[in-house]
């Protein structure tokens, strides 16, 4: 699930190489925490949200594919 947030995210900034993608795990499952450089944080989480719901719903979804709970965080 990783690589595919970080997919996502290099393919919205302008600073592909300042993305950071990490995982940890918790009791209720997988929390992905996506930092990016603070100029491009607009990119990715969009006019009200949007980009930042649909990231988080293509990842629920495969995840939910694969029997995972995962949530997405952006730092």
């Amino acid at each position: 699930m990783t690589e595919l947030v970080a997919a996502i995210a290099r393919s919205l900034v302008d600073d592909p190489d300042a993305v950071e993608v990490t995982e940890e795990t918790d009791g209720s499952g997988t929390v992905i925490k996506l930092k990016v450089a603070s100029d491009d944080m607009g990119k990715v989480i969009g006019k009200q949200g949007r980009i930042a719901k649909a990231i988080r719903t293509v990842v629920k979804a495969a995840a939910t594919k694969a029997g995972d709970k995962v949530t997405v965080e952006i730092v």
